[in-house]
């Protein structure tokens, strides 16, 4: 036998089916469920996040250490991941407006998929303390701030943004939780 009509026959039953398909269209029928305002899906409550403790460390004639933490809590059932906190430090007592340091906790991730990343899981109904530390150089141009952290009379400005997601870095939006403390 040819191997051409066996090809021919092939092509033309799958034209037929097809073809066929087409003709009869979709005969599947989808019911969609009811749902109501009052579902039974538990909603996500936003994390917490209280300032630990300022703390300046190292004081010399050259630079200041000052230690910053910060205590996020999540009130949920469920894991969230939390990639970065982003804050600002301000000292009051100086400059309302001007920024002494800041710094960034995490890491967020850049593409599809990163290894490595620096994020940190918070498990539900736990809580986790950042911490991270700021190096203030004394170029002698303050000397008002300067006494106010040998004196330890010092009132600080906190605020920045924490970046969480639900338990995978691909299930649901990532979440901005803003805050501000003074102290």
């Amino acid at each position: 036998m040819n191997p051409r009509i066996f090809v021919g026959v092939a092509v033309a039953a799958l034209a037929a089916i097809l073809g066929g398909i087409l003709i009869m269209g979709p005969s599947i029928d989808i019911e969609s469920p009811q749902t109501s305002g009052d579902s039974d899906i538990p909603q996500i409550r936003p994390l917490e996040i209280e300032l630990e403790e300022i703390v300046v460390s190292k004081i010399s004639e050259r630079s200041a250490t000052i230690d910053v933490a910060f205590e996020i809590t999540n009130p949920n059932d469920r894991s969230m991941i939390v990639t970065t906190m982003d804050y600002q430090l301000y000292e009051t007592g100086y400059s309302q407006s001007e920024q002494l340091g800041g710094g960034q906790i995490g890491h967020r991730a850049e593409g599809m998929v990163e290894f490595g990343s620096n994020y940190y899981t918070l498990l539900g109904g736990n809580s986790i303390i950042l911490r991270d530390e700021i190096v203030l150089r004394n170029s002698g141009n303050t000397p008002e701030l300067w006494s106010a952290f040998e004196s330890d009379t010092n009132t600080w400005k906190v605020s920045g943004v924490v970046f969480y997601n639900l338990s995978s870095m691909t299930s649901g939006q990532e979440n901005e939780l803003f805050f501000e403390f003074t102290q």
